[in-house]
């Protein structure tokens, strides 16, 4: 039991990408080295995905002069809104080893619900949300107990529930016919923006937040003797953090209309909803019980078993945080393109959910991956059509280069998992 519980337990900071946390270096270069070896080793976390993104950038930016505008940049952010979202809760299922194939339908679903209590029933934008939050958990609480109880591959019941899960709006909706979103708050989030002063403010703490947090946690480690990073990455670590937030919120805080007549300003309200989540679910799989329990299960499903940890439980909860996340997903599609309709979350919408999962740095053979993952991968899926797309050309390039860039991100992951295999990780 001791030896399968250190096992378990094992597996779990590694598979997190956080364990370079509780390294202890004396300078930045014993930072550096530790990084370069883990990098040796495989751990390659993000870096290929933004260094992919940073190549992206480039190259557009030198193709066309429009791409890094303001308005583009807005854009972009937009687009990418609800692919990062269902990437995030695509994360969770990966972790495990397993695949959910229902989410975007799941999702079209899910916003088919929403939008016929708001227009139907009157209901308030507030309890329309959570009738479609509900109802994809309840998808997820379904799939997750076909997989767990009855040990049928996931691949298999998600199949099962994409063909099944196509016929809500079908029926609902009917063919041809499509129902609008005209709620103000919900409609808002993609073609309304965040207060500039309140921009720069929310800004502003999040960079005092994290520098606070940073360098309380530094202090408390130091004074305990316990291992942590130099006071010099941390610094820098905070200057970075600093320099993206602050820059990115005086990109989106200009005057980006086309006409000089007319003001559009500020952070679309897509990007604080992405921001929520992605700080919410780092903070699940990074400092609970259940977060641990996570890694532990998709390291090592039978080592967590004998560990104590309640493997169904864990698998069930991936699932509904997944269809959750997929609602969500859904009702940013809908306010991005303004109403539901039978052909809703079909399509690539899965596919390119769980490209930016795999391209961000997770995993696809379990117990490696963070939330940030879905995040940064979905900002590449979406840079690719909105680059493309101001370069006029044809349709068909952007699924070879989504295509290439995904194979490419599996073959990375593959290669880290075979070194990461030899070095005894």
């Amino acid at each position: 039991m001791t030896a399968d519980t250190d096992t378990a337990s094992s597996s779990t900071p590694a598979a997190s990408g956080f364990d370079n946390d509780n390294r202890q270096a004396a300078t930045i270069g014993d930072s550096a080295r530790d990084y370069v070896n883990r990098l040796r080793g495989g751990d390659m976390g993000s870096l290929p995905a933004i260094l992919g993104l940073i190549f992206l950038f480039v190259v557009f930016a030198s193709l066309n002069d429009r791409f890094l505008t303001t308005y583009n940049m807005a854009n972009l952010v937009i687009q990418a809104g609800s692919i990062c979202v269902m990437a995030m809760g695509i994360v969770f299922v990966l972790l495990l080893g397993e695949i959910d194939l229902s989410a975007g339908v799941a999702g079209g679903a899910c916003a088919t619900i929403t939008a016929l209590m708001l227009i139907d029933y009157d209901w308030t934008w507030w309890l329309a949300t959570l009738a479609g939050v509900a109802v994809g958990a309840l998808i997820g609480t379904a799939i997750g107990a076909l997989v767990s109880f009855l040990g049928i591959p996931s691949f298999v019941v998600t199949l099962a529930f994409f063909l099944a899960l196509q016929a809500v709006p079908l029926r609902l909706i009917g063919s041809g016919g499509s129902l609008r979103y005209d709620d103000p708050v919900l409609r808002g989030l993609s073609i309304k923006n965040v207060p500039v002063t309140a921009g720069w403010v929310a800004a502003i703490l999040i960079v005092v937040g994290f520098a606070a947090l940073s360098l309380w946690r530094y202090r408390t480690l130091s004074a305990k003797g316990l291992v942590h990073q130099p006071i010099g990455l941390v610094a820098i670590r905070i200057a970075v953090l600093a320099v993206v937030v602050l820059g990115l919120t005086a990109l989106l805080n200009a005057n980006r209309a086309p006409n000089p007549n007319f003001t559009i300003a500020g952070i679309p309200w897509v990007a604080p909803v992405v921001i929520a989540l992605l700080l919410f679910w780092t903070f699940v799989l990074t400092k609970t019980r259940f977060g641990r329990h996570l890694y532990a299960v998709g390291g090592n499903a039978e080592a967590a078993r004998r560990a104590g940890i309640n493997v169904r439980r864990v698998r069930i909860m991936a699932f509904v945080i997944c269809s959750s996340m997929a609602a969500l997903s859904g009702l940013l599609l809908a306010s991005y393109v303004g109403k539901v309709s039978p052909g809703s979350g079909g399509g690539n919408v899965l596919l390119y959910a769980v490209g930016a999962a795999v391209i961000g740095g997770t995993s696809l053979f379990g117990g490696r991956g963070r939330a940030i993952d879905g995040v940064i991968g979905g900002l590449v899926i979406a840079t690719i059509p909105n680059g493309l797309g101001l370069l006029n050309q044809a349709s068909y390039i952007n699924f070879l280069v989504t295509g290439g860039v995904l194979l490419l991100a599996a073959s990375v992951d593959a290669i880290s998992r075979r070194r990461r295999s030899s070095a005894g990780v």
